[in-house]
């Protein structure tokens, strides 16, 4: 009996692996046997997709796609292979001998010999009569602006295989809906691998990318673009920034940084200057912080506009004295004087009212220690230390932005809470993707969640116009404008302490103040004619406002 049963199961698990293998084969390897069948009797071509174009919020094409061609040969057409590769080599500027491997190759039909070639040199290689060499199109990034909105926009380069594939900026983003699908074109082949002039041929038409509609204004741009080229010569920086953004959507309506680079040439350039300053460089805010401090303090109630401190000297924590920038002091003054002159004292004693975990709360719910989540692929964001680090004298210095960490993008999307009434929303750069079939997919504000109150935003609000109208950029404010504003200017930390002679400036505000339309961070990197922001920054920020209030058509009242 024992024998029958080793016999029953010999043969139960020979059939058991037959059905395994069976399943392996049929199901589980199937499409790749289907793959290698087809590649035994068919040849395929593939054609690739127009990658999709780029146009400003004004309809202005920022990126678009320039036809050119893919060079390729059939090798057992050429009848003079050392002199084809000689001429060919000439024209593509390619090394000859490169050219002689590709055209030697056995038993090969189609080889390619360069991508992305001008119309110029396909004309030039049609004239010279080569037999054997085709043609196929293909696309090419063009930038109508030259280098304009490069940390924005990004770049298209290779990818490990060679294909076309977006870095940085809108186009590593939205690289899969630029990019399209890619095309083909499959013939049948004889047991030579030359093509079957009668055999069935299917093409397979690319769907092309899509298009993007950015929320960036062109005019504005330019505006941004050429006033921050002139700002960094005249104060002499070494870098410099600027972002402009919508309080009510979050659409950012302009992003410029220097140095920059050129898009259509990028190899030619630094890699350190491909990441975008704006949402991947970090700084330390200094005194435009201490207006969402101020803010907190209004909105949890612990504060007033008009609550009074005794600014008369230094405040002692522990072995660290905290003194005013310019190490003056003015006796009895309201925290909109705190603001209007920029206390670091004054903002101590805002910091003790909201205590530790309100200060730590606000701070947060602003955004800072986490991505704003902005459509560009190099985002990133300085963390915050972890909450049982935090000590008397960190909580002191935060309150005026020293020792926090934050991007531009984080401090003007945290402002423009402020602008619009409490709201922290996500920002943007697209504002709507088009099919290639016509179907426009739009972007919609998305609220975060509610930070100050209406009436708390209102009321710091006219604290920062009674900043501007009565601090230390007064003299350069445009007249007959409301302007928000608040200057800053922090040391760089270097080694673990701050260099004393190399500071960033910068100048944060919005404007019309009662109907904001824009918010706006001018940065200037060690500026040499003067370190502070109200001499620097803050004068370029006025400049570059008054020139958007104009073209927005809000004259001076």
């Amino acid at each position: 009996m024992s024998r029958i049963w080793v016999i029953f199961s010999f043969f139960l698990l020979f059939f058991a692996a037959i059905i395994v293998r069976l399943f392996y084969w049929h199901i589980w390897e199937s499409s790749k046997l289907r793959d290698a069948a087809a590649g035994q009797h068919l040849i395929r071509f593939s054609i690739p997709a127009k990658r999709g174009n780029i146009y400003s919020s004004d309809g202005y094409p920022l990126v678009l796609s320039k036809e050119v061609s893919l060079v390729y040969a059939n090798p057992r057409e050429i009848e003079n292979m050392y002199e084809a590769s000689g001429r060919l080599a000439t024209l593509l500027n390619v090394d000859s001998a490169s050219i002689s491997a590709l055209l030697s190759l056995p038993d090969r039909v189609w080889v390619p010999l360069k991508h992305k070639v001008e119309k110029e040199t396909v004309d030039a290689i049609k004239e010279t009569g080569i037999k054997g060499i085709g043609f196929e199109k293909e696309s090419k990034r063009y930038y109508p602006e030259g280098s304009m909105s490069a940390h924005l926009l990004g770049f298209v380069g290779a990818d490990e295989n060679g294909f076309d594939k977006g870095y940085f900026g809108i186009e590593g983003w939205y690289n899969r809906e630029l990019s399209g699908k890619d095309g083909f074109l499959a013939a049948e082949k004889d047991a030579h691998g030359t093509p079957i002039l009668i055999g069935e041929t299917l093409r397979v038409e690319p769907e092309n990318g899509r298009t993007l509609t950015l929320y960036v204004d062109r005019t504005i741009q330019g505006i941004v673009e050429k006033k921050l080229s002139q700002g960094i010569e005249k104060y002499g920086a070494k870098e410099g920034a600027i972002v402009v953004m919508d309080p009510k959507t979050g659409g950012i309506i302009s992003m410029a940084s220097y140095p920059s680079y050129d898009p259509s040439i990028y190899t030619e350039f630094e890699k350190s200057l491909y990441k975008n300053p704006v949402v991947a460089g970090s700084y330390e805010p200094g005194s435009t912080f201490k207006s969402l401090i101020m803010a907190a303090g209004i909105n949890e109630g612990v504060i007033k506009p008009d609550t009074i401190i005794d600014e008369s000297g230094q405040v002692q924590i522990g072995e660290y004295s905290i003194k005013t920038w310019n190490d003056q002091y003015h006796g009895k003054i309201s925290m909109t004087d705190v603001l209007k002159y920029s206390s670091n004292v004054g903002m101590v004693f805002v910091e003790r009212a909201l205590g530790e975990d309100k200060l730590l709360k606000a701070i947060k719910d602003y955004g800072f220690g986490k991505p704003t989540g902005v459509d560009l692929e190099d985002e990133s964001s300085p963390s915050l230390r972890k909450d049982s680090e935090w000590y008397e004298i960190d909580y002191a210095t935060a309150s005026f932005g020293q020792g926090i960490a934050s991007t531009p993008l984080q401090l003007v999307r945290a402002v423009s809470a402020i602008a619009n009434g409490g709201q922290l929303l996500e920002p943007h750069v697209v504002k709507s993707i088009t099919d290639d079939k016509g179907k426009v997919y739009k972007t919609t504000p998305k609220k975060i969640r509610t930070v100050l109150s209406e009436k708390a935003a209102k009321q710091v609000t006219e604290m920062m116009v009674a900043a501007v109208d009565y601090g230390e950029a007064k003299w350069a404010k445009p007249k007959g404008y409301r302007i928000a504003g608040k200057t800053g200017t922090a040391q760089i930390p270097v080694a673990g302490h701050y260099d004393a002679k190399k500071t960033i400036a910068s100048f944060v505000g919005f404007a019309p103040a009662d109907n904001p339309k824009f918010v706006m961070l001018v940065m200037l990197v060690e500026p040499q004619s003067s370190q502070w922001g109200s001499e620097t920054a803050a004068p370029l920020f006025f400049s570059v406002a008054k020139d958007i209030l104009l073209y927005l058509g809000i004259p001076p009242s």
